[in-house]
């Protein structure tokens, strides 16, 4: 097994794929790249047994087909390192392999191929095409109301789901909830809902990019795979049934309010400075001309804020954690947002005021 190509050809499926290394694994196989030689086309496959990603690049090939896995941080750190025209030789000898670039030479051990673990083969169930910037959207607009190690499993995940032309996600920690759905003309989906892991989300903002090129996405009984001219993303399912999320979106709001999404983003960023590190509450106080928002410390500080609004009801006082609001208000792509609320104990709906792509739902606290 001999091949040779430039730094530039290695140095970008390298990285798409290192995203998917188990870094504090007890399996040192998985600390490992599979390289896969075959004519003059070099694949690389990580997986951390939850995640596979496959990348593929062209190469010179000076001898035989063959597979073989290699530490990743080496290589990817040794290929980082090399100037950008580098051509970078390997050759295998034995357990080792050989890189050489110009005058540096380098020498990998490596585990066989043959351990290496490879996701089991299944079929697609559910199969469509979307542009990446939508899938992108899709993902973004929810992802931050994802639980992190939640007790409730099936919580640390995202919901995705089709329905005809309609493609959604749906993200909830129990105290909050996002939902955003895009519907794709020339779609007619089965209906179909998934979990994909909290790991899994990430990796695919980290994959894709916001252009207008298409990503097939394939979701199976126990996986999604998503398959791109540059990479191909597996990800295992969270086994588990999401909480039916429609029965606890508020219906009885009879007070909105409209206001600039920027001013008020800068006013509750301002408070939040003096609210409780632990907790992030801030008081908001709603009355017909004005919306006064006052965060509490435990050392007895305190900010108050301002900011004008019309509000043609009656005066309305709420909690709210601080931090679950700022992050509706950086998601939303719209110039005005839309609160929708009824009484103290209720939660609030907040939703761009134009598109109503996407429904965030957030609960009061009690402050």
């Amino acid at each position: 097994m001999k091949f040779s190509l430039t730094r530039d050809l290695l140095l970008k499926p390298l990285l798409l794929v290192s995203g998917a290394v188990e870094r504090k694994s007890t399996l040192p196989i998985l600390a490992n790249i599979l390289l896969d030689v075959s004519g003059q086309s070099l694949t690389m496959v990580a997986t951390d047994l939850e995640l596979e990603m496959v990348s593929s690049t062209q190469v010179n090939n000076q001898g035989e087909d063959g597979r073989i896995t290699v530490p990743a941080r080496k290589l990817l750190d040794i290929c980082k390192s090399l100037p950008d025209d580098a051509e970078i030789e390997f050759a295998l000898d034995n357990d080792t392999i050989n890189i050489s670039s110009g005058r540096s030479r380098y020498s990998l051990v490596t585990l066989p191929a043959s351990d290496f673990p490879n996701i089991e083969q299944w079929q697609g169930e559910v199969e469509f095409k979307l542009v990446k910037s939508q899938l992108l959207r899709l993902i973004e607009s929810t992802h931050f109301s994802m639980a992190n190690q939640d007790v409730r499993y099936y919580l640390n995940g995202m919901s995705i789901e089709t329905e005809n032309n309609e493609i959604r996600s749906v993200a909830t920690d129990g105290h909050r909830l996002a939902i955003c759905k895009i519907a794709a003309e020339g779609l007619s989906l089965p209906a179909r809902q998934v979990i994909v892991p909290r790991k899994g989300i990430m990796e695919i903002i980290r994959l894709l990019d916001p252009i207008d090129e298409e990503v097939q996405v394939l979701l199976g009984n126990n996986h999604i795979r998503i398959i791109d001219h540059d990479f191909s993303f597996t990800s295992k399912l969270v086994d588990g049934r999401f909480p039916d999320y429609r029965r606890v979106l508020p219906r009885n709001g009879d007070k909105v309010l409209i206001t600039n999404k920027d001013q008020l983003k800068q006013v509750l960023s301002r408070a939040s400075i003096l609210s409780n590190e632990k907790f992030k509450g801030v008081r908001l106080n709603f009355a017909p001309n004005e919306l006064k928002i006052t965060a509490n410390n435990p050392e007895q500080e305190q900010a108050v804020e301002y900011l004008e609004i019309d509000f043609p009801f009656d005066s309305l006082e709420i909690g709210f954690n601080v931090s679950y609001i700022l992050d509706v208000l950086s998601a939303v792509k719209e110039d005005q947002i839309k609160f929708t609320l009824s009484d103290a104990n209720s939660s609030v709906v907040i939703e761009g005021n134009e598109s109503g792509e996407a429904l965030y739902v957030i609960m009061p606290m009690r402050l």
